[in-house]
């Protein structure tokens, strides 16, 4: 499995964030913060939160994946992602990502 597929399956290299950081794109972090704001309806979201280099990477990642519980759950279990656990398919941590966007669910696979 590539390393920047997260624990929940989204794909760390398509990320916006994760390309704004890699690139130093100050412009692109500002975009990626309005669209996340209003999207997530989290006005904390600012240009200078988002930062990070991939769930599974070595680095800074955005403020919510530490605080992650797909995360969380899925490394304490000793799993790299959550196609490792049996209980994936029934799983309400991971099943709204799983719902919403369903090439996730074909990266864990």
């Amino acid at each position: 499995m590539k390393q920047l597929i997260a624990c929940c399956g989204l794909d760390c290299e398509s990320c916006e964030a994760r390309i704004a950081t890699i690139n130093n794109d100050n412009n692109l972090r500002e975009e990626v913060a309005r669209k996340w704001r209003v999207m997530n309806n989290a006005p904390q979201i600012t240009a200078e939160t988002i930062n990070c280099t991939g769930c599974r990477t070595e680095g800074v990642k955005f403020g919510y994946c530490n605080m992650c519980e797909i995360r969380s759950c899925a490394t304490g279990k000793g799993f790299q992602t959550c196609g490792q656990c049996k209980e994936m398919d029934t799983c309400s941590t991971v099943g709204a990502i799983l719902e919403h966007v369903p090439e996730a669910k074909s990266n864990l696979n």
